[in-house]
């Protein structure tokens, strides 16, 4: 029988570099995975180099070595005289076999903590914020500014955009793995498209915060605009909103949340991908009646086979946690109302609107345009002060910098929000006084379903 010692097969180059890359990998790995526990690290692409590239480069390390024992008992074969190549014999009775079976299986134990480890790592750092916003930077840089700027700025990106579940991780991994392939052979869609249709339902995101049921009654809103005067003058209108909410079980009902109540169930069919055209809307009412809204020149037969949707939350909330400003007017304006761009000093507001309706070739260009051109314009008026124009400047800037992202083409407007009803359709898709039914009911266009102007006091 042919004599096969495992020693002299892990001699072979190739072995031995794989038990090489192994050794540093595993022993790199360790001690970068307690720095990082002891917190010495927040850079985002940290995680990628411990919890993806290092394990692969272990996981390639491994599978060099028994290419190598491989290799070695090829050429074994292949040297004059050598004899047939027979599977090894195992005596557990043999102090040195024994050694050796118990030196493999620890080691497979210590590759396999590492390699578990490795994973439950890698998963859990790809589902951190940083890693969706941050690791491919130019493509996520807008949706990420939004995010980090918005109200939902603490919520995990998938727990909206991913669901519970082997099945969701699954899907989420081949989406994953398509866009990194776009991104390596730069096919990514510029701008990247919403996630409509792939979008979790309402009640598997919002309403694990938000209670569909809770009545918010009425609220009273603040809106205030600016005129391109030299006084910036301010224009405050106050609005009592009737956001309502509630069920009809308690009889509460009402509102703008009235879409909401779990006892009205609205369907709808759109025409477009962005759901802005809505031609068909189904209502089915607490009692069990139905009734069918149609816009002009459209008939129920029409859609009878055609898919319907839900009404939820994302049908007006569309862009709950990556919300874009749709004109520079909007976004000087709730700049100043907010602070962050002060008006004492002559036509802030007009300036500062021109100053980000130019169009500029990327950030830096941008940043600098804005800081240039406000400056000349200022320093050419004594009496202003260095101070207030210096926070001018950084707040344009600041408008600048999370609406426009010239790498990914997004502009003013390139993602509307259906809130409201100033910039897009918004409420007016269905409530335009045109979807009736066959026996004349009407979604009605009525302004005062929804909020009332509060009169200011004398």
């Amino acid at each position: 029988m042919a004599t096969f010692r495992v020693s002299a097969a892990l001699r072979h180059p190739v072995a031995l570099l794989g038990m090489a890359i192994t050794t540093v990998m595993a022993l790199l790995f360790l001690a970068l995975l307690v720095l990082d526990a002891l917190g010495y690290f927040r850079n985002p692409y940290f995680g990628l180099l411990l919890f993806v590239t290092l394990p692969a480069a272990f996981l390639v390390g491994l599978l060099l070595i028994p290419l190598g024992i491989h290799l070695d008992a090829r050429r074994r074969r292949r040297s004059p005289g050598a004899a047939s190549a027979d599977w090894p014999v195992l005596d557990l009775t043999i102090p040195r076999q024994r050694k050796i079976i118990a030196g493999v299986l620890l080691l497979t134990v210590v590759n396999l903590v590492l390699l578990t480890t490795a994973s439950s790592g890698a998963v859990h750092y790809m589902e951190t914020t940083e890693f969706c916003g941050r690791v491919c930077h130019t493509t996520m840089e807008p949706q990420y500014a939004a995010h980090q700027s918005g109200p939902h700025a603490r919520v995990a990106c998938v727990d909206c955009h991913v669901g519970p579940g082997v099945g969701a991780l699954v899907q989420s991994k081949m989406a994953g793995t398509r866009q990194l392939w776009q991104i390596a052979t730069n096919r990514v869609p510029r701008p990247v498209p919403s996630p409509i249709e792939t979008m979790r339902p309402a009640r598997f995101t919002c309403e694990n915060c938000h209670w569909p049921e809770k009545l918010h009654g009425d609220e009273v809103r603040v809106f205030r605009e600016y005129a391109d005067d030299e006084a910036s003058t301010e224009t405050a209108t106050t609005m009592m909103m009737f956001v309502g909410g509630g069920s009809a079980a308690l009889g509460i009902g009402s509102g703008i949340h009235w879409h909401m109540n779990l006892a009205n169930e609205i369907e709808y069919i759109a025409t477009d991908p962005a759901r802005e055209t809505i031609p068909y809307v189904r209502l089915r009412t607490p009692d069990g009646t139905v009734r069918e809204y149609t816009a002009p020149n459209v008939s129920a037969a029409q859609f009878a086979t055609v898919p319907r949707r839900r009404m939820d939350c994302l049908d007006c909330h569309n862009r709950p946690a990556h919300t874009f400003f749709a004109t520079p007017e909007r976004a000087v304006d709730a700049a100043i109302a907010a602070g962050r761009i002060p008006r004492d000093l002559p036509f802030v507001r007009r300036e500062a609107v021109a100053a980000l309706r130019a169009e500029y070739p990327d950030k830096h260009a941008a940043l600098v345009a804005i800081a240039n051109r406000l400056r000349e314009f200022y320093k050419a008026r004594p009496s202003s002060d260095t101070e207030l124009m210096n926070r001018i400047v950084a707040g344009t800037q600041d408008v600048w910098a999370r609406n426009v992202f010239p790498a990914m083409n997004v502009k003013w407007g390139t993602y509307p929000n259906h809130i409201s009803h100033i910039d897009t359709p918004g409420c007016f898709r269905c409530h335009d006084d045109e979807h009736t039914t066959q026996d004349g009911r009407v979604i009605k266009q009525d302004c005062e379903m929804c909020h009332k102007e509060q009169q200011q006091p004398q």
